[in-house]
C-alpha cells in the first residue's frame, strides 16, 4: 500500500497480540477503523493470558482450564465487537516462549492473511516479557514470510509497514509516538470491547483515559484547521521501517 494512498478492502491489517486483552486496549480503535472501511481486519493471539493476566480469575477460584476458556470467550466477544477475526495459537504465556515452531505458525498466519499493516507489541517492556517476545518472533516471522524459498503455503509476503503499538508503561518501554491515530468515531466500540474482558476491569477506565490525551496530543499536532472536536480520541503507534513516499506530507 503506497504511504499516500487510502487503505482499501484489499489492504489486510493483521495485530499480532502475546495475551488475549492486549490488542483490545492498545489496538481496537486501529482494528475497529479497519473494520468499518470495509478491510479484513485479523487479530492472532499467541497466548489466552491464562496465568499473567487473569488474576482475578485465579482468585476467584477457576482451573487453568477454565480460565483459558473465560479468556477465549472474551477476546472472541471483544474481536466480534470490532469486527475483527481472531485465532488462538495457545502457546502459554507467564512466560511466552520463543521457538522455531511458533515463529513459522506465524509466518503462515503472514502468508494467509497478507497484511498490508502490521500491529504489534514494543520490543522493550521490563514490566512483561511475553510483549517482547510476541514482537521479536512478529518481526522474524514478517522476514521469512518475504523469502522465495520459504517453506509456508501462500505467495512471498511483500513489505507490509510495522507499526508497535503503546505498552502500558511507555515511558519504561522506550516508547515515543510518532503517529497518533484519530479513532473517535469508533471509541464507543473500542470502549465496549474492553467491557468484553471483565477479568481485566481495571483496565477499562485506564485505557479510556488514555485515549482521551492521545486525542488531546493529536489535535495539537493536526493544528486548528482540521476541526477536530473537542472529545476527540486517539491510539498512539511508533513506526518500526521507514516510510517510503514521492510526496512529503
Amino acid at each position: 500500500m503506497s504511504a499516500t494512498a487510502l487503505p482499501s478492502t484489499d489492504d489486510p491489517l493483521l495485530v499480532i497480540s502475546a495475551h488475549a486483552g492486549d490488542f483490545v486496549w492498545r489496538a481496537g480503535g486501529a482494528l475497529a477503523l479497519a473494520a468499518e472501511r470495509g478491510q479484513r481486519a485479523k487479530v492472532l493471539c499467541l497466548s489466552f493470558g491464562e496465568r499473567g493476566e487473569s488474576a482475578k480469575a485465579w482468585r476467584d477460584g477457576l482451573d487453568l482450564h477454565e480460565i483459558k476458556a473465560l479468556r477465549r470467550a472474551e477476546a472472541t466477544s471483544a474481536a466480534a465487537v470490532l469486527g475483527a477475526e481472531i485465532e488462538f495459537l495457545d502457546a502459554g504465556d507467564y512466560p511466552l516462549l520463543e521457538s522455531p515452531e511458533l515463529v513459522d505458525r506465524i509466518v503462515r498466519v503472514f502468508r494467509e492473511v497478507s497484511p498490508a499493516v502490521v500491529l504489534t507489541h514494543t520490543l522493550v517492556d521490563p514490566y512483561n516479557g511475553d510483549h517482547p517476545a510476541a514482537a521479536r518472533m512478529a518481526l522474524q516471522a514478517r522476514v521469512l514470510a518475504q523469502a522465495v524459498g520459504y517453506d509456508a503455503p501462500g505467495e512471498p509476503l511483500g513489505a507490509p509497514p510495522v507499526f508497535f503499538f503503546e505498552p502500558h508503561q511507555p515511558e519504561q518501554c522506550d516508547f515515543k509516538p510518532d503517529v497518533l491515530l484519530d479513532i473517535t468515531s469508533v471509541f464507543d466500540r473500542k470502549r465496549k470491547a474492553m467491557e468484553c474482558l471483565a477479568a481485566q476491569q481495571h483496565m477499562w477506565d485506564y485505557y479510556t483515559d488514555l485515549a482521551k490525551r492521545r486525542g488531546v496530543q493529536l489535535k495539537r499536532n493536526a493544528g486548528p484547521n482540521l476541526g477536530l472536536p473537542h472529545t476527540t480520541m486517539g491510539e498512539a503507534y511508533v513506526r518500526l521501517y521507514p516510510q517510503t513516499t514521492s510526496v512529503l506530507a
